[in-house]
């Protein structure tokens, strides 16, 4: 053992010194992936003083994804974990008083579990036993209870009675019944059977109580009215919802007696309502649906008792999300896609729109896809996912436009590593001169004059973006000597609802020639082989 050591030290110190007299080759590579920080939900308390967000990273030992909440001071930037050690935490949400946070972390046999920490003592308590992950959740307004969506669990179906195995005997796993048309999907596999109901705990612990029952999905944003009677939520309670998946109304809970009404009638997707300061008004996000493969959602504002519909944003041509009031009640904040970018923008109750906050990033570091979250205290102020093409999400924070960056997570990993370079590349298509968006990566250390071998990426959907963000997977292609270029071929979103059906009932077709377009335009760049 010993003289394999010394040979392993001979070889390292001939190597080492190869590298001096070369220079160090300090390149993003594969390995770099595990190093990568990336920030996710950055939720700024009320009163603003205060920033909780989840920093998430890769465990190399265990190949799966890593998540901690940390907390950050705004004035000055100083940041901290909240909890120690191998936390994994998640989905932070400040109680109205802003003195304690809810959030859900594993507990100690690995179970996602409702948690509350009061700030003041550190101190830390689990809620509940619950049987499933917890999600959605909102405070009341008098910090009392929690509201949350969990999947309540059905038995699986059979067909009759399984056979005796015999003692001893290795057989092959039991059949998978699939009895559901939704039974998987992407990042979670094969679905468990069950549906998503809203449960209410008190914020000092207790049994959950069941508000929802029946066959039908509860889940996604929920938001408790001010005056504590009333939860809003997004569902689509029809007999036929598992065929018309779109399809979602608005829907009043009362918390006293567990009564449902429908607040909304238009055909189409409805979701992330949320009550106004004084209570009188919902804003939610969705559109109605005209038939066609692609509407633009919008933000629209009702009465309570869903009477007075409007919209906000009818006249802006992009799909917005993520409706948030201001303390006074007078604005609403709300995210939007721009040409491959997410934004943030105010908008008055008249509808005029004023920007707020540019190149948010999206929880998806490995692809350059857009998105983004964002949080807005009381005075206006909003913490967002700020995102760029050199850096994952970081935080950032926007106050009367002035915007700061809170976080570099990857300082260290990126202080000595070269990254590709990101530019926009000028693509006109070839079947009717449109300007198609696009970007080109070059390889570090990238030489004009040589040529490259070219990779296209191609995003899907169709109806999603690429834009100007982090992408570790195209990073990889261009650290291994390529040039990248991806599109927003016609049919992509953010650039209006015109742009997007171009592809209605005509898909694939002439999006293959924008995208063929954008090769002829690298090509074209003189740096392809």
């Amino acid at each position: 053992m010993m003289r394999i050591l010394g040979a392993a030290a001979v070889a390292v110190s001939v190597a080492a010194t190869t590298l001096a007299a070369e220079g160090p080759r300090r390149i993003f590579g594969p390995a770099d992936l595990f190093a990568l920080q990336y920030a996710a939900d950055p939720q700024i308390r009320a009163d603003g003083r205060q920033i909780a967000y989840v920093r998430s990273s890769e465990d190399a030992m265990i190949d799966r994804e890593r998540r901690a909440i940390w907390l950050i001071d705004p004035l000055t930037g100083a940041q901290a974990p909240m909890g120690g050690g191998e936390a994994t935490q998640w989905s932070p949400r400040w109680s109205p008083q802003g003195d304690r946070l809810a959030y859900v972390a594993l507990d100690a046999s690995g179970r996602a579990q409702l948690w509350v920490r009061w700030m003041a003592s550190g101190a830390d308590a689990k809620l509940a036993d619950l049987p499933s992950a917890p999600s959605s959740i909102v405070w009341s307004p008098d910090g009392r209870q929690i509201a949350f969506s969990m999947l309540v669990e059905d038995r699986p179906t059979v067909l009759g009675p399984p056979l005796a195995k015999p003692e001893g005997a290795k057989w092959a796993e039991p059949l998978k019944i699939v009895s559901r048309l939704h039974y998987r999907q992407d990042g979670a596999g094969y679905l468990k059977p069950g549906y998503s109901q809203i449960f209410i705990v008190a914020a000092d612990g207790g049994a959950p109580r069941q508000m929802t029952f029946g066959a039908f999905e509860s889940r996604g944003d929920l938001d408790w009215s001010p005056d504590g009677r009333t939860i809003v939520f997004a569902a689509n309670r029809e007999t036929n919802w598992a065929l018309d998946p779109l399809a979602a109304r608005i829907w009043a809970l009362d918390v006293a007696g567990g009564a449902l009404a429908p607040l909304t009638e238009q055909r189409g997707p409805a979701g992330e309502p949320v009550f106004s300061p004084d209570g009188r008004q919902i804003a939610w996000a969705g559109y109605t649906d005209h038939g066609r493969s692609y509407e633009n959602a919008q933000i629209m504002v009702m009465n309570r008792d869903g009477s007075g519909l409007r919209s906000l944003s009818a006249g802006v041509d992009r799909a917005f999300f993520a409706p948030r009031w201001s303390g006074d009640g007078r604005t609403i904040f709300a995210a939007y896609a721009d040409h491959g970018a997410t934004r943030i923008a105010r908008l008055d109750l008249a509808g005029h729109m004023r920007p707020v906050a540019d190149n948010l990033g999206g929880s998806e570091p490995d692809r350059p896809y857009n998105g983004g979250d964002f949080s807005v205290s009381r005075a206006g102020v909003a913490a967002f996912t700020l995102g760029g093409t050199e850096h994952p999400s970081d935080v950032g924070l926007s106050s009367d436009g002035h915007v700061r960056r809170l976080t570099d997570l990857n300082a260290g990993l990126f202080a000595d590593k070269a990254l590709a370079q990101v530019a926009p590349l000028i693509v006109a298509s070839s079947v009717d001169k449109r300007p198609i968006d696009a970007w080109m990566m070059t390889p570090p250390n990238f030489d004009p004059a040589r040529k490259y071998p070219l990779i296209l990426e191609i995003h899907g959907g169709p109806f999603a973006a690429y834009g100007p963000s982090f992408a570790s997977e195209l990073q990889l292609y261009a650290a291994a000597g390529y040039v990248v270029v991806y599109a927003n071929p016609r049919g992509s979103t953010s650039y209006g609802a015109e742009f997007a059906n171009l592809v209605d009932k005509t898909y694939p077709n002439q999006d293959y020639d924008d995208l063929m377009s954008v090769v002829d335009a690298a090509i074209a760049s003189g740096h392809v082989d």
